[in-house]
């Protein structure tokens, strides 16, 4: 019996950007605490939009949004900075400070913490520097921990995206196509640390991604999006190839072609 809490819900939520370009129809759903979830679809389905409705990067024209026993949409500035400080966020270019070093990247996720002036002379205290450290370590890049991020390969970036977001110390990771940058074996490493963040750690994870077999072999459940609408949520082993053909349309024979191949996550 499954008895973990709801974390997120989302119900009603429209987002429209000018005339007649429904980005979000009427999305509903919800995401308990330490599930994995994947978002999948095709390019311009609404998921990235999905994404940043949760965290208010852009706000929905209706429809609800609660994390945490909260109602994101309502909130004044200074409480959504406090509630983003659960909410950890990874993107596909990864989104760093290209002339700092990796563990300074990785401070950048207490900014949230700081008062506006502590936050711009950098004033960390002594646990949150050993905090980064130890987190850049457990994900295997203590051999970088002082090197420029442009430095640094695509995957070790995506890595020290991860530890950022990590050090929030967030209930909710949202994964903006974390793996669309990367080859296949960088790709890997970054799905099995999400995964395993998940997993021990007990933190929610929605991923967007655009690999549909990537999804199958990490997702607790999957949820397909076309055209700005929910077609698919449910397990993944009950993705057949035509609720495929209906997630992604004239996209989907790659794509299953791609999974009964050597297609890599």
């Amino acid at each position: 019996m499954d008895i973990k809490p709801t974390l997120l819900d989302i119900a009603g939520l429209s987002k429209s950007y000018g005339k007649g370009k429904q980005a979000l129809s009427d999305i509903g759903f919800s995401a308990k605490q330490g599930e994995f979830v994947s978002i999948i679809g095709p390019s311009g389905a609404g998921k990235s939009t999905l994404l940043r409705c949760i965290n208010r990067m852009i706000d929905a024209d209706v429809g609800t949004i609660r994390f945490d026993e909260t109602e994101v949409n309502g909130l004044s500035k200074r409480k959504l900075r406090k509630l983003r400080t659960k909410i950890g966020m990874i993107f596909q270019h990864y989104n760093l400070v290209h002339r700092l070093s990796a563990i300074e990247n990785v401070l950048h996720g207490r900014l949230g913490y700081k008062s506006t002036l502590a936050g711009a002379l950098g004033l960390y205290s002594r646990e949150e520097k050993a905090r980064a450290y130890e987190l850049l370590c457990s994900l295997g890049l203590e051999e970088h921990v002082h090197k420029r991020c442009d430095q640094l390969s695509g995957g070790q970036k995506q890595r020290v995206g991860i530890a950022r977001a990590l050090i929030q110390e967030p209930k909710l990771l949202l994964c903006d196509e974390p793996i669309a940058s990367l080859d296949p074996s960088s790709a890997k490493v970054i799905m099995d640390q999400l995964r395993q963040v998940s997993a021990r750690m007990g933190i929610t994870v929605l991923v967007n991604l655009h690999q549909v077999d990537v999804a199958m072999r990490y997702s607790d459940r999957i949820i397909g999006v076309n055209q700005g609408r929910i077609v698919y949520n449910g397990d993944p082993q009950l993705l057949t190839d035509e609720r495929i053909h209906h997630i992604y349309g004239s996209e989907a024979g790659e794509l299953i072609i791609d999974i009964g191949g050597q297609h890599a996550g």
